[in-house]
């Protein structure tokens, strides 16, 4: 049974996490980097330095939320850069945040389905997706998009959580996913499922070599993953 923010609710993983996305938008930005202490900014950094001999000119970003990633990509000189989403509410936070750094000329944020992409075949030259596969209701569907409408030699990166499992990381980790995190979470946002959903989605995720097998499963060659920060994160790199 796939794991959903709101559990008295009917809706498929799919409506459920658009929901809870457009509920929390306006803090999105707020608390991911305050429970995070800011590693995140450096998260996606370090993803995006993967692509840097890449000199991609053509990007899509899957799940892109309120853009921080497609900003960030902005290091590798893109001509372009589409974010897709399937919150409109997170979209129309993050076309503020073009608007106010003048960056709607580079950027391009869509409303968008990542299980059903609205682009020809072969049309990208690289993929990112941060800590957006975990919200797939169909994961080697969506994995299966991306590996579709990137161009042969393309290359696709994903950062998402994963399982810290060495003492003492994996205890304190667990402590602060199912104590902490949801608690300042709900007081932040507003919403009482969010940061609740987010440890055990977590939790749920194949991550490590059981992503990368699915990963391979749906046509990527090429495979890569590294770990970070003792485990809380990792990179997966594969290539169409």
């Amino acid at each position: 049974m796939a794991v959903v923010p709101y559990k008295d609710q009917n809706d498929n993983k799919k409506q459920q996490v658009a929901t809870m996305f457009n509920n929390i938008a306006g803090k999105y930005d707020f608390l991911n980097h305050f429970l995070s202490a800011g590693i995140d900014i450096l998260w996606r950094k370090k993803a995006v330095s993967l692509l840097q001999s890449e000199k991609p000119k053509l990007l899509l970003d899957i799940a892109t939320g309120t853009a921080d990633f497609a900003i960030e990509a902005l290091r590798l000189n893109p001509d372009k850069i589409i974010g897709v989403d399937i919150s409109e509410g997170m979209l129309a936070v993050g076309r503020e945040k073009l608007a106010k750094r003048g960056l709607a000329s580079k950027i391009e944020l869509k409303y968008g389905d990542s299980e059903n992409l609205p682009f020809p075949d072969n049309t990208f030259d690289a993929i990112t997706v941060a800590f957006g596969v975990r919200n797939f209701e169909n994961l080697p569907k969506g994995l299966s998009e991306m590996n579709r409408v990137l161009k042969p030699g393309g290359t696709a990166v994903v950062l998402e959580f994963s399982k810290p499992r060495s003492f003492p990381m994996k205890q304190l980790y667990q402590f602060y996913f199912k104590n902490i995190l949801p608690v300042v979470g709900k007081i932040v946002s507003k919403d009482n499922a969010a940061y609740t959903y987010l440890p055990e989605s977590v939790q749920a995720f194949p991550d490590g070599q059981e992503f990368i097998s699915i990963f391979e499963e749906v046509g990527f060659k090429s495979t890569k993953w590294h770990s970070l920060t003792f485990g809380i994160s990792a990179i997966y790199t594969g290539k169409k």
